[in-house]
């Protein structure tokens, strides 16, 4: 029979560290970029990084990588969804070390360039990252599986574009999150009949005289139809 003295108590237990790393989306040209660092700390120092940080005492996961991302990018207010937690024994040589992964999207063209290049970071596309330090390259994996999961059944695709968009834009938004080409008048149809895309008097006429017109995404319409059961799938 187990008395009191047997269960383990906060005294005894072996302190453990606990991070953040933060996996950031952005879309730009029409591919989709991560952003990463170069690492300030060993070991590992010099190699490139997720941005990230280890949680102070004072603070929770999201409020930590909620720092992180003002520090590294100068943006609050941004899409930030909690990821997945790495808790291999051996994950860090650095410590004994648990992470909880974010994952973030943001407008590519609001961040603070100056913040960025202060903390050596830099836009990779998908196909272009390099090799990571630690589980790194596995969180980016994971985060990319999850924000594919995410995109068919919700509109978060929307947080990577300006608030004013063109469906091409959109379009290829989607084809670069899911690498498949889609078919050009089934995407406009479909899209078209969700009725949560507000159409402007304004035109985009960086590709073609003719141009596109630009786009808003009816926020508050969506979340009263999210409230009712409505799945924005494409």
């Amino acid at each position: 029979m187990k008395t009191l003295e047997n269960y383990r108590t906060y005294i005894a237990q072996p302190k453990l560290l606990v991070a953040t790393d933060c996996i950031v989306f952005g879309f730009d040209d029409g591919v989709l970029k991560l952003l990463v660092f170069r690492r300030r700390i060993d070991p590992f120092k010099g190699e490139w990084s997720l941005i990230g940080s280890f949680v102070d005492a004072e603070e929770s996961v999201p409020d930590a990588a909620r720092r992180v991302l003002l520090e590294f990018t100068g943006l609050e207010n941004i899409f930030l969804e909690e990821l997945k937690v790495y808790s291999d024994v051996d994950r860090d040589s650095g410590a004994r070390c648990i992470s909880i992964a974010q994952y973030a999207l943001i407008r590519i063209n609001d961040y603070d360039r100056e913040q960025v290049e202060l903390h050596g970071a830099k836009w990779f596309a998908l196909e272009d990252i390099p090799q990571l330090v630690l589980d790194h390259n596995v969180m980016i994996a994971d985060a990319l599986d999850r924000l594919r999961q995410k995109t068919a059944h919700r509109p978060i695709g929307f947080e990577l574009l300006p608030e004013k968009f063109t469906i091409p834009q959109l379009q290829s938004l989607y084809e670069a999150i899911h690498q498949t080409k889609l078919d050009d008048r089934n995407f406009r149809k479909k899209l078209l009949s969700f009725d949560l895309l507000i159409k402007l008097n304004e035109k985009d006429k960086s590709t073609s005289k003719k141009g596109a017109f630009l786009y808003r995404f009816d926020y508050d319409k969506y979340k009263r139809l999210e409230e009712s059961g409505f799945n924005f799938i494409l």
